[in-house]
């Protein structure tokens, strides 16, 4: 087989990919490396921008985003975010949170990654994207998958990959409702900006009381803007209106009435929100399925494993569209094949990182005063430069659980 052929192996098939968020992005660019024709739909009208930071850490990481030929660019871009204190309610200092647990080797805005791996991508030949637009069904027959739009003409693609998130449609739509797989973590989490009132410069100040946190942060280092995050804990799932913004307005502001330090100001901010687009707010939840793909169809990223925060949901997708592209070229497009040894070698990686994002609430939102001592006590010893070594192999131990293939 000629180095032409190889690169082509996948020519024959034309994949839709829901999600243009990080897995399908970077799903669509070893794709398309392979030859395959890709048609990305994204609901947002445009790419979005900023969102949280993410990182990546270990080895694993490293050597798919050095496949994909991002690494230097990745880092190029990074936050460079320092230490992140614990406070008290006055301000002092507790605990500094080393960079190396919350910011992994490198750490990038998710909309930064996201566009590094568009713009790779845009302008191929055998890559479309189409915004504004979504799934709204999907009909299997012998031959493909038939797919309408809510927008967009009916097409139909040889397979059809979900990466549209927690909540995906695509799941929905090819597995059933979302009650089956989202396992509630009894927390909730939300974030927005803040103007920089602290002077904070690529550092952050967390404060916690029992069942509730609040961080301010600067990754950026522009030293206008800052971000919140709130995670709080609740008994049971909350009712609200994803859209409804005055809704979620009220619902954080009764949870954080009361709350010391910078908590009165973050609420204030909060108050001043005029669109639900200028929110983040969402339980902190898990997907639990039994399989990944039927059919034709088959999940990746947040919608087949994830988890709000705290699982290395980005690297998981990135090492998610390595094996899941490679099998497919293996298998030369077999989609039965290729699904199956993508679950088989994937699966077992995902669930170690779902494991550690089950401790994600408990540890920013501790339960009782003695659970937020004893975390920060924890994290003061382990982040002494004596156990410095072994606390970073710590937090890589899911992050590099993994033997990637060499594919085609």
């Amino acid at each position: 087989m000629t180095t032409q052929q190889r690169n082509n192996s996948l020519s024959h098939l034309h994949l839709l990919i829901s999600g243009a968020s990080i897995a399908g992005p970077a799903l669509a660019l070893q794709l398309a490396r392979r030859g395959a024709r890709v048609t990305v739909v994204e609901k947002a009208p445009a790419l979005r921008p900023g969102g949280f930071a993410v990182d990546f850490r270990g080895h694993v990481h490293r050597k798919v985003l050095q496949d994909m030929g991002i690494w230097d660019e990745v880092h190029a871009r990074q936050t460079h975010m320092g230490v992140q204190t614990v406070v008290d309610a006055d301000g002092t200092p507790r605990v500094d949170l080393p960079a190396a647990l919350m910011s992994g080797d490198v750490e990038i805005f998710r909309g930064d990654l996201a566009s590094i791996m568009y713009e790779r991508t845009k302008d191929l030949d055998n890559v479309e994207y189409v915004f504004g637009d979504s799934i709204a069904t999907l009909h299997e027959t012998p031959a493909g998958v038939d797919v309408t739009f809510e927008q967009a003409r009916p097409r139909t693609f040889d397979l059809v990959v979900g990466a549209d998130g927690l909540h995906s449609r695509t799941r929905r739509l090819a597995f059933g409702d979302e009650s089956r797989y989202l396992r509630f973590l009894g927390h909730y989490v939300a974030g927005f900006d803040i103007p920089n009132h602290l002077g904070l410069d690529r550092t952050a100040r967390l404060y916690s009381d029992p069942g509730r946190m609040v961080s301010i942060s600067n990754y950026d280092g522009d030293p206008a803007g800052a971000g919140v995050a709130l995670v709080f804990s609740s008994a049971e799932r909350l009712d609200f209106d994803r859209g409804d913004l005055a809704q979620q307005q009220k619902i954080i502001a009764e949870r954080y009435a009361g709350m010391g330090w910078e908590a009165p100001r973050a609420l204030e901010a909060l108050a001043a929100l005029e669109s639900v687009d200028q929110l983040y707010f969402d339980a902190i939840a898990q997907i639990h399925i039994d399989r990944l793909s039927t059919g034709r169809v088959v999940l990746i990223g947040d919608a087949g494993y994830g988890a709000t925060m705290g699982g290395m949901g980005t690297g998981a997708a990135i090492v998610a569209a390595y094996v899941l592209a490679g099998e497919l070229a293996a298998a030369h497009g077999d989609h039965r094949t290729a699904f199956a040894a993508y679950e088989a070698g994937f699966r077992g990686f995902a669930k170690g990182c779902q494991k550690i994002a089950g401790n994600a609430g408990p540890f920013l939102a501790p339960p009782t005063e003695r659970k937020l001592r004893q975390r920060d006590r924890t994290y003061r010893i382990l982040g002494s430069r004596p156990l410095a070594r072994l606390f970073k192999k710590l937090t890589e131990k899911a992050a590099t659980d993994i033997i990637l293939r060499d594919y085609p």
